[in-house]
C-alpha cells in the first residue's frame, strides 16, 4: 500500500477535519505531533494489520504507542474533558483519512478499545480500567474497498451455523440407508 503523509492542510480541507480547527489552532493541543505520528509508513502498516489479521479497529495497532507519548498523555490527561474529547475525536479523523487514501472504506461499526474506569467522586480524567488504550474507548471499523482476505469469526460461525441442519440431516439420511 502507499504510505500516506497528511497534513494540516489536507486535515483542514477534509469535510470532517475542518469541523476541527479549534484543534489544530489550539497551541496547548500537540496536533503536529499526531501528524507525525500518523505519517509513519510503519504505523501505518500496523493500523492497516490491526484490521487484516486482527479483526481490531486501525487504531488499535498503535495506540499503545500513541498514549505512550507525553505530549498526547498529558493533554488526553487533563481534566477539562472537552480538551481531551475533541482531541481523541481529531485523532479519529485522522485515521481515517489514512484508511480511506489507503483504499480502505467504513464499516458503521466501531470495535472495542478499552473498558471505561468507574467515576470518582474527586475530579481526574477519564480513563479505562482494562483493554488496549487507557484513554480511547472505541475505534472506527474499516475494511478493503476489494474485499477482505480473510473471513471473520462472525461469517464462519454464521456458515457453521447454517450448515449444521445440513450435516445432521445427512447424516440421518445415511442412517437409514446402512440400516436397509
Amino acid at each position: 500500500m502507499q504510505h500516506v503523509e497528511v497534513t494540516r492542510e489536507w486535515f483542514l480541507e477534509d469535510q470532517q477535519g475542518r469541523t476541527f480547527a479549534d484543534v489544530l489552532n489550539d497551541p496547548e493541543q500537540p496536533f503536529d505531533e499526531v501528524l507525525a505520528f500518523f505519517n509513519s509508513p510503519d504505523r501505518q502498516r500496523r493500523m492497516e494489520d490491526a484490521e487484516i489479521h486482527h479483526d481490531r479497529p486501525p487504531l488499535a495497532g498503535v495506540v499503545r504507542e500513541l498514549e505512550s507519548l507525553p505530549g498526547i498523555d498529558r493533554v488526553l490527561g487533563d481534566v477539562q474533558p472537552n480538551r481531551s474529547k475533541r482531541l481523541r475525536q481529531a485523532i479519529g479523523v485522522v485515521v481515517r483519512i489514512i484508511m480511506l487514501r489507503r483504499g480502505w472504506k467504513k464499516t458503521g461499526r466501531k470495535g472495542s478499545l478499552g473498558v471505561r474506569a468507574a467515576r470518582s467522586d474527586r475530579p481526574s480524567p477519564r480513563h479505562n480500567s482494562g483493554g488496549l488504550a487507557f484513554w480511547f474507548i472505541r475505534g472506527e471499523r474499516y475494511e478493503r474497498e476489494e474485499g477482505m482476505p480473510y473471513r471473520s469469526v462472525r461469517e464462519r460461525c454464521r456458515e457453521l451455523d447454517a450448515s449444521e441442519p445440513k450435516q445432521r440431516a445427512a447424516r440421518r439420511r445415511a442412517g437409514k440407508k446402512s440400516r436397509s
